[in-house]
């Protein structure tokens, strides 16, 4: 079976209060991520993707680098015949450094969703990432 990996950010702010952003597609909310590609790094992925997608560049923002959030999963896509893919997922944390002016290039929207856990968003990857936020600002004493 084909392997794909995608890499992108969550991205969150503390004013006016702590929330974090999502990009809207058509039917479902996702994180700003997408492939890897020839010769990129992963975090390089992440920090393209987040630019194409929101605006927001690596000066804007402030890695976590004690969170780092994998998952493996089985996908299908249109464009390859719906042949099923095993795809790799890493999302990195990032802290907004200052207010930005989102631009969307690839999706209908976004949004900041109040940091508000337990949260019940998209089964498949954004509730898993923010639960396991959720526990890695409580063992690093983070009010949550």
């Amino acid at each position: 079976m084909a392997k794909i990996k995608s890499c992108g950010f969550l991205i969150f702010r503390e004013n006016p209060t702590r929330s974090f952003l999502l990009m809207r597609h058509p039917n479902r909310w996702d994180l700003p991520k997408g492939h890897v590609d020839p010769g990129e790094t992963n975090l390089e992925c992440a920090y393209r993707e987040l630019e194409e997608e929101t605006g927001i560049s690596a000066d804007d923002i402030e890695i976590d680098n004690e969170f780092k959030f994998k998952q493996k999963y089985t996908v299908t896509y249109k464009r390859s015949n719906y042949v099923p893919k095993k795809k790799k997922l890493i999302i990195y944390l990032a802290r907004l450094l200052h207010e930005v002016e989102i631009t969307t290039t690839e999706h209908e929207g976004f949004e900041w969703f109040d940091w508000n856990p337990p949260h019940s968003i998209q089964e498949k990857t954004i509730n898993p990432v923010l639960k396991k936020l959720a526990k890695h600002w409580r063992n690093s004493k983070v009010e949550s």
